[in-house]
């Protein structure tokens, strides 16, 4: 069984291994553009420590398998949605970004997706077009394609939110 925690400074090195491995992954299916460089970086991680938001995924051995960040309230880039518009936009809401798994996994977008649901069941999560991966988990999992919104450097995403009811 997959357990939810907060990431720990100690984890970081191994967050950052889990992120080259989900790369290599969307390289596989034919994602080549997302998460380029050394996005999501080390500065990332230890900012979504600090505040909070960073957590792990373990399996019964307590490794660490996955990581996401997970963040209550407002995020600026869901501000203005194109193409479309989001299925509720008074009420507060949570966000999943950085979700990625070690390449052998299980389960871990499941567990993610869940527990954030049980935290608050109003979710937006965006990903890149070529992200096939995560747009087929968000659809099964209940979230609605919302339009397209812009990263802080302009990048396009897909958008996608789900609400209870």
């Amino acid at each position: 069984m997959i357990k939810i925690r907060k990431t720990q400074p100690t984890d970081i090195a191994i967050l950052m291994d889990i992120f080259e491995q989900a790369k290599h992954i969307m390289r596989k299916d034919g994602n080549m553009l997302q998460w380029r460089g050394n996005y999501p970086s080390r500065e990332i991680v230890i900012a979504d420590i600090e505040q909070g938001n960073s957590y792990v995924c373990t399996d019964d051995t307590e490794e660490i398998i996955g990581t996401f960040a997970f963040i209550r309230g407002n995020d600026p880039t869901y501000t203005h949605i194109y193409e479309g518009k989001w299925v509720e936009d008074t009420l507060p809401y949570g966000v999943i970004h950085r979700l990625a798994s070690t390449e052998h996994s299980k389960g871990v977008a499941n567990a993610c997706l869940q527990w954030c649901y049980e935290q608050i069941p109003n979710l937006r999560a965006d990903t890149h077009r070529d992200n096939h991966i995560l747009q087929y988990i968000l659809k099964k999992h209940g979230f609605k394609y919302c339009g397209i919104i812009l990263l802080a450097n302009g990048d396009e995403r897909l958008a996608f939110q789900k609400i209870e009811g």
